[in-house]
């Protein structure tokens, strides 16, 4: 199988959005905002959003099957409080649900948390045991930074985060790294602080002990890590100084990445660099970068193109890129799909 870890429904119908626009210009008007039931999106939009879209590049590049997740610049924690976010991610979370049933053997979910700025972590257990429990996902989408590029979160590795660690590791889940909309002007949301974030996180987990305290903790980290395979010597350097274990053996049991990164010499640089046993195979399609590459011909997201092109990778390395770490970073993943023969 060709898992793609890293899918956002970019595509919903417009419904979605101009509910979301109601919502954040009814922000400090008790009672004015639009209710949930309001929100009215048929099977058949939802169908064709999905079937002209991702379910068409799908089948178009060769993939099998998508871990499917809310739009994430749309997440958009900081505007609000936690009400806002609380009713926005339910709603997003139930509309990944109906896709996952619409296409079952296409599509899986990872959850959008409600977080907001400043509130404790532990308030998002609640929507993130019903899309596990209730929905199927098999995994989450983590926001760094729920202030929108101002960075006021403790750091990961902060016992601030630790309730929700404890039960995403009672529910044996990952979490992607993931932040959503900067509404920082010094940061551009998808070249910027996308990238930061990956690399701010990894390095967070770096100067840390958190997965002394959590060693079955798992973080995948997106956008083939940000800055993070580009500077391994630095890093590794870093954890040198820092008295710090080889990174294999403080880091790489934990954290893995994924294969966001739209050109081929950066993918060729991310798998001679980062063990196999730690990329999992992704494209964020339909996504941050949608053109054409004049230079290829081909999509900058057909990731798949590149991974199959990376010099280096035989079968065995790229089957573990493709299926087989997505399989074990993802262990309800693997169980559903056990359970289907697949």
């Amino acid at each position: 199988m060709i898992i793609d870890v890293h899918g956002h429904f970019t595509t919903a119908p417009k419904a979605l959005e101009l509910w979301r626009a109601a919502q954040v210009a009814a922000i400090g008007q008790p009672g004015a905002g639009p209710s949930a039931s309001s929100l009215q999106i048929g099977d058949d939009a939802l169908r064709e959003s999905i079937e002209r879209n991702q379910l068409a590049k799908m089948d178009e590049r060769g993939l099998d099957l998508t871990v499917f997740s809310p739009r994430a610049s749309f997440m958009a924690h900081h505007l609000g409080d936690f009400q806002t976010s609380s009713t926005w991610a339910s709603i997003c979370n139930e509309m990944i649900h109906r896709v996952v049933r619409m296409f079952p053997d296409r599509f899986v979910g990872a959850a959008m948390l409600p977080q907001s700025p400043g509130v404790d972590p532990a308030s998002c257990i609640p929507e993130l045991e019903r899309c596990v429990r209730e929905y199927g996902f098999v995994g989450i989408n983590l926001n760094p930074d729920p202030s929108g590029g101002h960075w006021t979160s403790p750091p990961l590795s902060d016992r601030h985060w630790y309730p929700l660690y404890e039960r995403m590791v009672e529910l044996d889940i990952p979490a992607m790294i993931h932040v959503s909309t900067s509404c920082n002007a010094c940061f551009h949301t998808t070249g910027a602080h996308y990238l930061n974030a990956d690399t701010t996180a990894f390095m967070q987990c770096l100067t840390s002990e958190l997965f002394r305290d959590f060693p079955t903790l798992r973080f995948l980290i997106p956008h083939g890590g940000g800055a993070v395979p580009y500077h391994w010597g630095r890093f590794r350097g870093l954890a040198q100084e820092l008295g710090k274990p080889p990174l294999r053996e403080h880091l790489l049991e934990n954290v893995f990445f994924d294969t966001c990164v739209y050109h081929q010499p950066g993918i060729d640089l991310l798998t001679r660099v980062i063990p196999v046993k730690n990329i999992l195979f992704a494209s964020e399609m339909i996504g941050a970068v949608r053109g054409i590459d004049p230079e290829t011909g081909f999509h900058y997201d057909d990731t798949r193109r590149y991974v199959e092109a990376a010099p280096g990778l035989d079968a065995d390395a790229r089957h573990q890129i493709y299926e087989g770490n997505a399989r074990r970073v993802f262990p309800r993943l693997d169980a559903l799909l056990a359970a289907r023969g697949r």
